[in-house]
């Protein structure tokens, strides 16, 4: 359902049942995570006309990674981090799994 990558990819799997008798599968609703638990790798200061993609990108080598910097500043919004110049983000360690080890890993190398 999502790529292994995703903030969704561990949550359960729920189904629902509708009254014609089909089933629809959804994920269960997601929380943030507490950002006294997450583990900080450094701060970045916003800039005029920074996006969130691109400091994800920068940060972690992965756009759709954003809302690693969202969890990790409280931010239900990603486009509130960006909106006022001089904002100071907190940047998460990153999150690695297996999977994005072994698409690294069948990535042809850089020249």
């Amino acid at each position: 359902m999502f790529d292994s990558s995703s903030r969704y990819y561990h949550l359960e799997t729920a189904k629902y049942k509708g009254s014609d008798g089909s089933l629809v599968s959804y994920k269960k609703r997601r929380f943030l995570t507490q950002t006294e638990k997450i583990e900080t790798q450094q701060e970045v200061v916003v800039t005029e006309g920074q996006r969130l993609d691109l400091i994800a990108f920068q940060m972690y080598g992965d756009a759709e990674q954003f809302w690693q910097v969202c969890d990790a500043n409280n931010a239900m919004n990603p486009f509130d981090l960006t909106k006022n110049v001089g904002t100071k983000l907190k940047i998460a360690s990153p999150k690695i799994t297996i999977d994005s080890v072994a698409n690294q890993a069948m990535r042809p190398p850089e020249e």
